[in-house]
């Protein structure tokens, strides 16, 4: 049976899911959270480095932390434009403080120069993860990026990435890509629990 432990790497979160000592981690963070997110996976063997999408919040730990952890990196491939630069994909912003947090992101995507990678494993709705030695699969969650997953874990914990958001409140994502297809993707997300 899988386990989940998080990683709290300031406003974002990195994830270990166990089986016994075979792991994947699940985003990566920033620079200054390298240290953290290292010696979280040092008790486990990480199979795999599982992006839910490539924002550097997200991602900017992933060229070292393959290196360091011998993992592959799995994302899905409409999201590899983001590797070279997070402007790559525009971002909307509809209530008052998405659009603070968009000002702040856009600023962030700017300065933030991620290390180059080339992910090895590309990942699409419905695939299974149980070859990485965990019950998992992917759900693709399009609308944050283009190219936006989850991760469910066993049908009873779901890691969603920016597909929904709780810095202050609960609440679908507040940057977006493609707001209808976000909205869809919040949809799925509701559908999955009940």
């Amino acid at each position: 049976m899988s386990t989940v432990q998080r990683i709290k790497c300031g406003l974002v979160n990195c994830y270990i899911v166990s089986d016994g000592d075979s792991a994947i981690l699940i985003d990566t963070g920033k620079k200054d959270n390298l240290d953290t997110v290292v010696e979280a996976c040092k008790p486990y063997k990480i199979k795999l480095i599982v992006l839910t999408h490539a924002h550097c919040d997200h991602a900017e730990n992933a060229a070292d932390l393959s290196e360091i952890l011998g993992a592959p990196i799995a994302m899905h491939k409409d999201d590899v434009n983001l590797i070279e630069s997070n402007n790559n994909q525009s971002l909307s912003a509809r209530v008052f403080l998405g659009k603070i947090i968009l000002s702040a992101s856009l600023k962030e995507f700017s300065r933030s120069k991620m290390k180059a990678f080339t992910p090895s494993v590309f990942l699409k709705d419905g695939d299974d993860l149980t070859e990485y030695g965990i019950a998992a699969k992917v759900i693709g969650l399009p609308g944050h990026t283009k190219g936006s997953i989850g991760i469910d874990v066993g049908g009873k914990e779901l890691i969603v990435g920016d597909a929904l958001m709780n810095m202050f409140y609960p609440t679908v994502a507040m940057l977006y890509n493609d707001e209808k297809v976000m909205k869809d993707s919040a949809k799925k997300i509701t559908g999955l629990g009940e």
